[in-house]
């Protein structure tokens, strides 16, 4: 597996409480819960291309 990259971030106590009780409900960290929502935004922008996907192949083929 690949080394992450480590960076402070700064948020409001009251989102992180509801990202909290969030990642409670799905059994996840809060940590993994952000790197979750953050994947899922840029699949959806188009901006993350899956390392799941077999090579030389796009997602939905």
């Amino acid at each position: 597996m690949p080394e992450k990259k480590r960076f402070l971030l700064r948020i409001d106590e009251e989102l992180y409480a509801v990202l909290e009780k969030w990642a409670a409900d799905e059994l996840r960290s809060v940590n993994a819960q952000i790197e979750y929502l953050l994947k899922e935004a840029a699949r959806k922008a188009g901006r993350w291309k899956s390392s799941a996907s077999p090579k030389g192949q796009k997602e939905g083929e």
